[in-house]
């Protein structure tokens, strides 16, 4: 299965892990979490980016904490629609991009976002997009953050060339790896991390000069 395979399904879902799957829940402590690391370490006027941001459900609990100048990418055909109809101030206020991460990050500017964050996106990338990573990197000014399944990969000693797959729902590759090793390499250092039961939160801060 390629990267477009991939892509397709996810823009196709429905049902569990939709857009409306998860406007119907709503933000989460996930969320919560996001925007203390925010309030930790940025301003209010932050630009911030979220990595495949489904119906917003995230950015919608930035926005009501303040945060204001929100931006999103997201491949499903139904997720703007849905958050028009969930979020509308999010939708209106906000600037989103629906097509694949890989197909719109090279067009961003170095540093153009103070904050790029991935809740459970980043792991479905397939291995031959994985040039993209350093465009995430290129892109940030400051703020880092992934919030996504390791696996085993977290006590790898070294990062695989090939990270490990499982499936979700026999369906959806998600790929395992220590992101740590995959962002310290691009001018970023590790300063906060936390394991979960199901997640790691990493969030990083760009030493780029």
């Amino acid at each position: 299965m390629d990267s477009k395979v991939v892509s397709r399904r996810w823009a196709e879902r429905s049902g569990e892990y939709s857009p409306e799957y998860y406007a119907y829940y709503g933000p989460n402590e996930t969320s919560e979490t996001i925007c203390d690391t925010l309030e930790r370490f940025v301003d209010r006027d932050a630009a911030i980016l979220e990595l495949g941001c489904s119906s917003g459900r995230h950015l919608a609990h930035l926005y009501e904490h303040g945060f204001e100048t929100l931006a999103g990418i997201d491949v499903n055909n139904d997720a703007f629609d849905v958050m028009a109809e969930t979020y509308p101030e999010l939708a209106a206020e906000g600037t989103f991009y629906h097509d694949r991460i890989e197909a719109v990050v090279d067009d961003f500017e170095e540093n153009q976002f103070d904050v790029v964050y991935s809740v459970e996106t980043l792991q479905h990338l397939h291995p031959d997009v994985e040039w993209v990573f350093e465009d995430l990197a290129r892109i940030t000014d400051d703020l880092l953050i992934t919030v996504e399944n390791e696996g085993e990969a977290e006590s790898d000693s070294a990062q695989s060339a090939d990270p490990d797959v499982t499936y979700v729902n026999d369906e959806f590759p998600l790929y395992h790896r220590n992101w740590n090793q995959v962002f310290t390499e691009f001018a970023f250092v590790e300063v906060d991390a936390e394991s979960g039961k199901r997640d790691t939160v990493r969030t990083f801060r760009s030493t780029a000069e």
